[in-house]
């Protein structure tokens, strides 16, 4: 349209268009947009391609959907922010925020008036020395769990005191902003101002005292372990859309409002980890990026031009380095916190972020950066965030844990079989081995009439990428600590239930705990925690499950190398069980065991430990224990048969003879010897006596025998003869546990073994 001023008014941008063949270019229309925007925005560089792609009428657009989840993504940052611990934070961990916040804040008040003088003439100098020291002195929490997480330092001393302090810097740096947010909205009246800033006061207040109860109220309907109603979750973002709204209106911003109902929701219970769950996919996903382009687009680097822009570059820099780092430090130093510890914190505290870009984007929307000191300073937040990572990988050593004295007790076998004390450590991914592991406890208890094991239950839960801050630090709470809590309002978990039912069936203890880390560390959690706690064995759990159809199928295949790793470095001995179902769906108390226990025993150190652990469970009144001794016929072996590494060869007669003298004078105690000619008769004797409950075996027997076996070797982490027991081939039905023991330095060919990748040699066994 025409006004009277000739000025020609852009018409509105229409959400879709009717399409190519109606002579509609789709990048004219908005959504069609939008999935372009998350295409690679690097080409965008080009200047006719960011006309094309990024045409000046669709801005709006872009800015719209970007606030819209920058609003729901200040309201997770919110739910990150817990009162009730910042309450509890330490002096020391207060002490070193405020020092943290204080110095940087009064370098970016005299960096300021350098840019004052230089390229920022002419802007409102109250609110631009409030956004320059907020600018400086900002911590990103979000940004910084991540990092803490990546580094494995969230349940340190260190990351716990660089966690407290960055949410008291958090929760200062935004109570700053709404007061330069405040300052830069004033209009002509000094007075406004004021006004805003009593009215986003009463705001706050009465959100303290309506918020807080509503949302326990929702929070109480909503029990552990089952979903959140769909109606809390929606009618919760409305009141973040309307809280938004009330304090743009005011004049504060609207990311104010949406933070403040984020702080003021109840971090107890479930309520706000399914929050997080059902809108963080949609920001971090979706919004983000577009808030990411918008800032990239507002991002021109090309006006930092000439000698004196770079020097004001490196000035901001390292005023901005200096004032984090110098007085994290300092103050750490006078909490005497070591030197090494103090210089790591005041690295952790300069972490910035996409935090400092959403305090820039607001400084140059409402006219108090102009395109040069912006650039300036999102550089700055990019220089400061890359070097955290690596300049606190190169200070901060922690200590590695160690044992105030070694232990012996790191196998089952002992000479003679002696019984003594037992201490198993059991790890678990989720609820659907739980009957099967208790059972196994239960059968592993012997008689009964001494406590002799000792049972340490980890529960594993994966730190993933995309994690957020506040279900990193609920699970980082919970790290080391029981996964269960005797809380009478505590909801009904499964695997809570499954124990405590046991506990009561039982006379065995299990000391439960928990380990929040990537799959990629997650073994150095379970070795670690092995050691400190003395175990003589740690149990695994396959990386398959059992299907309704008897097949097994894969649960995650990343937990294959958590495996593999643990096989490699464990401190003790190790076994990994192939669930099928032993003892049934559920706890079979002690009165009630009637199981049929197989030893496949061909010689070597892991069967020795196979046949000690069956040895023990054989105590039990309740569980049959069959022995199978698997002997080849050398009188028909053929001379060029296969050669085997053998470690100091065992005698594998004195060891049986041990077991005889120990255990044959038990009724339910049974030993078989068989001697076979070819692998093709040791695999039908195998069938003969797999018709059982649980079968355990060795995972790498040092036998001529075995050696004889060619295979495929999918999983060589289950050594031969569990590749046959698992294999779709071979039909059985009992559950299968393979063990390895411990030895300071494992065997070439068995460390070999856990080097190699699966064969895709489908050949049969040979029949030598």
């Amino acid at each position: 349209c025409k006004m009277e001023s000739n000025i020609t008014c852009t018409p509105p941008m229409k959400a879709t268009s009717e399409g190519v063949f109606q002579g509609n270019n789709p990048l004219d229309y908005a959504l069609p947009l939008g999935g372009v925007l998350l295409g690679p925005s690097a080409l965008g560089r080009n200047t006719n391609y960011l006309n094309t792609i990024f045409p000046t009428k669709s801005l709006p657009v872009l800015d719209t959907l970007a606030n819209l989840g920058l609003l729901f993504f200040l309201f997770l940052v919110g739910l990150e922010l817990d009162l009730n611990s910042l309450r509890r934070t330490g002096k020391k961990a207060l002490t070193i925020a405020m020092a943290g916040i204080c110095l940087p804040f009064i370098l970016g008040i005299c960096v300021s008036f350098v840019l004052r003088a230089t390229i920022s003439k002419g802007v409102n100098p109250g609110p631009f020395i409030v956004f320059m020291g907020v600018a400086m002195s900002i911590t990103a929490f979000p940004v910084l769990a991540r990092i803490l997480a990546e580094l494995k330092l969230l349940t340190t001393d260190v990351g716990k005191m660089a966690m407290s302090a960055a949410a008291v810097n958090d929760l200062a740096a935004w109570i700053l902003l709404a007061l330069a947010v405040a300052l830069s909205g004033s209009g002509r009246s000094p007075f406004m101002a004021l006004w805003v800033f009593i009215c986003g006061s009463a705001f706050i207040m009465l959100c303290s005292f309506v918020i807080p109860p509503i949302f326990k109220w929702m929070s109480r309907r909503c029990p552990e372990g089952e979903p959140v109603d769909e109606v809390y979750v929606c009618a919760t973002l409305g009141v973040v859309l309307a809280a938004g709204f009330v304090t743009d209106t005011i004049g504060i911003h609207a990311l104010f409002g949406a933070f403040v109902v984020g702080v003021l929701i109840p971090k107890e219970g479930p309520f706000a980890g399914a929050l997080v769950d059902k809108v963080e996919d949609l920001v971090s996903g979706l919004f983000l990026p577009l808030y990411f382009v918008s800032s990239g687009l507002k991002t021109n680097v090309a006006s930092i031009k000439g000698v004196e822009s770079w020097c004001l570059l490196s000035l901001v820099i390292c005023a901005a380095c200096f004032g984090k780092i110098a007085g994290t430090v300092g103050v750490s130093l006078w909490c005497k916190v070591p030197f090494s510890e103090a210089l790591t914190l005041g690295l952790l505290m300069n972490t910035k972020g996409l935090v400092e870009l959403i305090v820039l984007n607001i400084g140059k929307d409402r006219g108090v950066l102009n395109d040069q000191t912006f650039a300036i300073l999102v550089l700055m937040a990019l220089v400061t965030t890359f070097i955290t990572t690596p300049s606190v990988i190169a200070v901060y050593k922690p200590a590695k844990k160690t044992t105030k004295s070694e232990y012996k007790n790191r196998t089952v076998y002992r000479k003679g079989f002696a019984t003594s004390q037992f201490r198993v450590f059991i790890t678990f991914h989720g609820i659907r081995n739980l009957p099967t592991m208790i059972n196994l406890i239960e059968a592993s208890r012997g008689t009964g009439k001494k406590e002799t094991l000792t049972v340490h239950a980890m529960h594993l839960m994966e730190l993933t990428e995309r994690s957020s801050a506040i279900l990193m630090v609920h699970k980082a709470r919970r790290n080391g600590h029981p996964f269960w809590k005797k809380d009478p309002n505590a909801g009904s978990d499964q695997i809570v239930v499954a124990f405590e039912a046991f506990k009561q069936l039982s006379k065995v203890s299990i000391r439960p705990t928990t380990a929040i880390s990537a799959v990629s560390s997650m073994h150095q959690d379970i070795c670690e925690e092995a050691e400190a706690k003395k175990a003589t064995m740690i149990i695994l759990q396959f990386h398959k499950h059992m299907r309704l159809d008897g097949h097994l199928e894969t649960t995650r295949a990343e937990y294959r190398h958590v495996n593999r790793k643990v096989l490699e470095h464990a401190p003790c001995s190790v076994s990994i069980l192939v669930d099928r179902g032993f003892g049934g769906n559920s706890h079979v108390s002690a009165s009630n065991v009637d199981s049929l226990v197989t030893v496949l025993f061909f010689g070597g150190h892991d069967d020795h430990e196979a046949l000690a652990y069956g040895a023990r469970m054989a105590e039990h009144p309740g569980i049959n224990l069959v022995v199978v001794r698997i002997l080849l016929d050398y009188n028909v072996t053929n001379s060029s048969s296969v050669s085997v590494e053998i470690d100091k060869p065992p005698n594998d007669d004195d060891v049986i003879a041990e077991f005889k003298e120990k255990l044959l004078k038990k009724s339910t105690a049974k030993y078989v010897e068989r001697v076979v000619k070819n692998a093709f008769e040791a695999i039908e004797v195998i069938h003969d006596y797999t018709r059982c409950n649980l079968v355990i075996i060795g995972r790498m027997p040092e036998s001529e025998l075995v050696a004889l076996m060619r295979k495929r070797t999918e999983f060589p982490e289950m050594g031969p003869i569990g590749n046959l027991l698992i294999s779709p081939d071979f039909h059985m039905t009992a559950s299968v546990l393979v063990v390895q023991q411990y030895h300071q330095q494992l065997s070439m060919h068995s460390l070999a073994s856990l080097k190699e990748e699966a064969s895709t040699d489908q050949g049969e066994y040979e029949s030598n």
